[in-house]
């Protein structure tokens, strides 16, 4: 498998849970804070970026359903489904060459799987930040994008800078 790319999977479960145990600490009305003129919540954007249908396109082994949680309880059950994603997509890049067909109203799309999986990060990684925005946008720092960054992946791991 190429190192980078595993890597690349990794702080994205990383990333992602951080997001998680921020949200699941919230109030149920901080959940539904949206950004200015944006009719998006918090925990909406949360379970988009959980629902999507990565890992199924790549691995072809069925897809959850994702509904957007409520409360805390919803949220710790929502990133469990989270990371079984996350850990088919970093399996599934251990072939990153091909492609994938799939229907999408009746219209047969075709993808590399390099774009598939390269999408998946850019989609996790746009939507982190996105919540991180809407609480910014409110002052009040709950998504720090620094503290999951990849130099802070990196200590993490115990790989140093």
């Amino acid at each position: 498998m190429n190192l980078l790319v595993d890597r690349m999977f990794r702080h994205m479960a990383w990333a992602n849970n951080y997001v998680f145990d921020r949200m699941a600490e919230l109030s149920d009305a901080d959940l539904l804070l949206t950004a200015p003129n944006d009719d998006w919540t918090a925990v909406s954007i949360l379970e988009h970026l959980t629902g999507s249908r990565y890992a199924d396109l790549l691995d072809g082994l069925g897809y959850t359903e994702t509904v957007v949680p409520t409360n805390s309880a919803e949220i710790r059950a929502l990133k469990e489904l989270s990371a079984g994603f996350d850990a088919r997509l970093r399996k599934s890049a251990q072939e990153y060459e091909g492609f994938v067909e799939f229907k999408r109203e009746e219209r047969v799309i075709r993808r590399s799987r390099q774009t598939i999986l390269g999408q998946a990060i850019h989609h996790a990684d746009e939507h982190r930040a996105q919540i991180a925005g809407i609480y910014s946008a409110q002052g009040r720092k709950i998504i720090d994008l620094d503290a999951i960054d990849l130099w802070e992946f990196a200590n993490f791991e115990g790989l140093g800078d």
